[in-house]
């Protein structure tokens, strides 16, 4: 009995965590009207229809770009300013250290939505309205400290030694810094950027408060996506599928170091 339940309780639970994503799935290549009208576990009218126009509608398919374009920015700027803070905090005590360091997360605990006014009008006045790096700046006052927090845990596991070792060796710190240390603490790197990249692939308020048709992100399409018979369900769903597809990739090449990231304890 113990062991068919050790396969029997997983396996509900796998069923119960992707059953909604197979039904995103089913229903991308169902008509609205079959969405609508029946219920049904499969196609009865398998149509890749919906996909089609994702990838020959122009604000579609921009849509995705944009969202990746900012996505990019944003995780690639994230990590490189967090990088030497998480070492200036992991190896050297000053006045304030501490309360700095609470400082930033606590701007991970405001809602986006505290700050969707201030950033309008801020970048309203700078001309920087409806770009890419309008949103990669905004979701970097989220990314920036959760990444300084989780490599700050990284370097704190590399004794302080390898740093001397290096210095003693003739190593610039430029060069210490960039050919031993980023490849000792790897592993958190990538854990940084993958929470990065999920935190702004998801997020929608900044995103749609601050774009309007030049980097307007794939999220703001969907929601604006209706006819005068309604929403076009099939059509979101597709789109929602496809979304799905960036962070599966992203879980896919960094999910060992995830797992070593919970090991120590900073994730």
């Amino acid at each position: 009995m113990t062991k068919r339940t050790n396969w029997i309780v997983p396996t509900f639970y796998i069923f119960f965590l992707m059953l909604p994503i197979y039904w995103l799935i089913n229903m991308s290549f169902k008509t609205t009207n079959e969405i609508l009208g029946a219920f049904t576990l499969w196609p009865q009218e398998f149509t890749f229809d919906n996909y089609i126009k994702i990838f020959t509608d122009p604000t579609w398919y921009t849509g995705y770009l944009n969202s990746l374009t900012y996505v990019g920015l944003n995780t690639v700027i994230s990590v490189s300013v967090a990088l030497p803070a998480a070492y200036a905090f992991s190896r050297y005590r000053f006045l304030g250290d501490k309360h700095l360091f609470f400082w930033l997360l606590t701007n991970r605990m405001a809602p986006p939505a505290v700050f969707a006014l201030p950033f309008f009008q801020l970048y309203s006045a700078f001309n920087l309205f409806d770009t890419h790096i309008a949103v990669a700046l905004a979701h970097c006052l989220f990314n920036i400290p959760l990444a300084v927090w989780i490599l700050e845990g990284f370097m704190s596991g590399v004794p302080k030694e390898l740093d001397e070792t290096a210095y003693i060796d003739g190593y610039s710190f430029s060069r210490f810094f960039v050919k031993i240390f980023i490849p000792t603490i790897a592993a958190g790197i990538g854990v940084a950027a993958f929470f990065c990249f999920m935190f702004s692939w998801v997020e929608l308020l900044l995103a749609k408060t601050l774009t309007s048709v030049a980097a307007k992100p794939i999220a703001a399409v969907m929601t604006r996506t209706a006819s005068t018979s309604g929403y076009e369900l099939g059509l979101l769903a597709a789109a929602g599928t496809l979304t799905i597809v960036p962070g599966a990739f992203v879980i896919y090449f960094v999910r060992n170091y995830i797992a070593k990231g919970f090991a120590m304890g900073r994730v």
